[in-house]
């Protein structure tokens, strides 16, 4: 059995085999869009190492030709002194899991070539802060820890007027990694990749991955695949940074480009919410021909997938690569809007626009917002990051969440949220975080599960200790009973009166739709199942 495919136009497997995220990449590659070189470990050649336990008899040397390749097609060397490659290792399943696996960035950036990535860029700093990252990223995944804590922010890092903290922060890195995992980061590009591949197989089986499928109703057995692909590097200079970009509005539909940029940064970046991040309009002022690239791109996929989009992307030195495509699989009145627009613009027929839209998003469809009448007591403001309000007594950990969740509803308040923060997101009724855009991890879990968020809340600061937080200079114990609005920001004391969006234009055109629907049988049950769903919302 062969374990590797390329990522190319001519892979013509099903996600079953290559997992969602490599489908996508070969979508690109077919559409002639920008995608870094590199190849997939197929989502079979994981389930075999859930049998056996170890990689797969033969995948090691698949995974040498498959680097001779890599080599070949990027004109750089593995591990090597002279033009030195890196690789990004990520994980993709069959579905969308955000955040909830592994993810490697800078392999192979050994000692060797760090210093080769210097002399060749003649940048020693942006060269060693890239390895911080690399040791950094690899740290946490074998030893499953959060190492933060031991690092400090990179982005941080990449402003100093020298490397010598980013040194000091690698070697406290690899003193971690003795310490808990038993035995040093290896120094060889090669058993650096090996290693790799293993870990982002068993975050398959992490406990925040296990609770995610739990929610979600994913199966166990399904395995994830592994991409492997030369890095483009978001940090590199003043004309790079990196990004996520829906083709429209996901609160609300609009067709309007949508998303975040951060600027000198790498993708991990963007999705911790640890970065302030801009807007992605901002992209047009800053890097004018990446923004008109981007959307292009973002024209090309929706056009391909007859459906709003969602892709992840970075530029170096003002050319842009895309690393991730998927539909946008919007909620609620978004859905609703999205579906009518494109039977208008004839991308979809009035069938499918009916088709698309369930009984589930016209529950969701008349957005419950914080009265305006109310004068609620609002004690701090940020994005909107998914519609909807959600009262709970505040929780500022994961543990307490938890613990507090079997009393009543609570309001997760956390800095910033991570993948091990899984048990508490699930437990909580809403979100709130200091940090972060739209497209933060909190954001994209919180439209997953469908819970009202708020992010990016500017002044915020979490006292963990002191189990309370603050901001605009008032102080919110844990216990203390809020309310937040997903779609105005405001986080308001108490439990304000709440009124409830009327229907909009879409949504009766759509169900004009439905009463005028004519033809085989699944199109007339599912315009019943919406009238129904309408006629709900009218008792309602």
């Amino acid at each position: 059995m062969r374990w590797i495919r390329p990522l190319s136009a001519r892979a013509g497997e099903p996600a079953e085999v290559l997992g969602a995220k490599a489908h996508g990449l070969v979508v690109l590659h077919r559409l002639g869009l920008p995608v870094p070189a590199g190849f997939v470990v197929t989502v079979e050649a994981c389930r075999a190492f859930m049998r056996e336990g170890r990689l797969p008899a033969g995948l090691d040397e698949e995974l040498a030709i498959a680097m001779t390749g890599l080599e070949a097609a990027t004109g750089r060397r593995f591990g090597g002194a002279q033009a030195p490659l890196a690789v990004s290792v990520r994980s993709g399943a069959s579905v969308s899991m955000p955040g909830m696996m592994n993810t490697i960035l800078n392999l192979g950036l050994t000692t060797e070539a760090s210093a080769g990535l210097a002399a060749e860029t003649g940048d020693a700093r942006f060269a060693l802060n890239a390895r911080l990252r690399f040791v950094s990223s690899f740290a946490s995944a074998i030893t499953n820890t959060d190492v933060r804590g031991v690092t400090t922010e990179p982005g941080e890092a990449l402003g100093r007027e020298t490397g010598d903290g980013d040194a000091q922060l690698i070697e406290a890195v690899e003193k971690l990694v003795r310490q808990r995992g038993g035995r040093p980061l290896p120094d060889d590009a090669a058993q650096q990749l090996e290693l790799a591949i293993e870990t982002v197989f068993s975050s398959w089986d992490a406990p925040r991955a296990r609770t995610y499928r739990e929610l979600h109703d994913i199966p166990h057995d399904l395995g994830t695949a592994v991409i492997v692909q030369a890095m483009v590097f978001g940090n590199r200079d003043d004309h790079s940074g990196t990004g996520v970009a829906f083709s429209r509005d996901p609160n609300t539909g609009e067709n309007v480009p949508y998303g975040d940029v951060l600027f000198g940064h790498q993708g991990e970046d963007v999705v911790s919410g640890r970065s302030a991040a801009h807007p992605l309009h901002e992209l047009a002022g800053r890097e004018p021909a990446v923004w008109t690239a981007l959307i292009d791109a973002l024209r090309r996929v929706e056009d391909h997938y007859r459906d709003a989009c969602y892709v992840e992307f970075t530029f170096q030195a003002g050319e842009l690569w895309l690393l991730q495509v998927r539909p946008g699989r919007f909620a609620g009145g978004a859905a609703v809007r999205v579906a009518t627009e494109l039977a208008d613009a004839r991308l979809i027929t009035r069938h499918e626009a009916l088709l698309r839209v369930s009984p589930h998003h016209l529950r969701h469809v008349r957005t419950p917002r914080i009265a305006a009448s109310a004068k609620a007591d609002v004690v701090a403001r940020g994005v909107g990051a998914c519609p909807g309000v959600a009262a709970g007594k505040v929780a500022t950990t994961t543990e307490a969440a938890v613990r507090m969740a079997a009393d009543g509803p609570v309001i997760l308040v956390r800095p910033e949220t991570s993948p091990h923060d899984m048990r508490g997101l699930a437990a909580a009724t809403g979100i709130v975080t200091a940090r972060g855009g739209p497209a933060s991890h909190a954001a994209v879990v919180a439209r997953a599960m469908g819970k009202p968020a708020v992010v990016g809340v500017g002044g915020l600061i979490v006292d963990v200790a002191a189990a309370s937080w603050r901001a605009d200079g008032r102080t919110v114990s844990e216990g203390t009973l809020v309310t937040i609005d997903g779609t105005s920001g405001e986080v308001a004391l108490g439990s304000p009166p709440v009124s409830t969006d009327a229907a909009g234009a879409h949504l009766r055109r759509l169900l004009a739709w439905a009463d005028d629907v004519s033809g085989d049988h699944s199109e007339r049950e599912e315009a019943e199942r919406l009238s129904a769903a309408h006629a709900a919302l009218r008792h309602d």
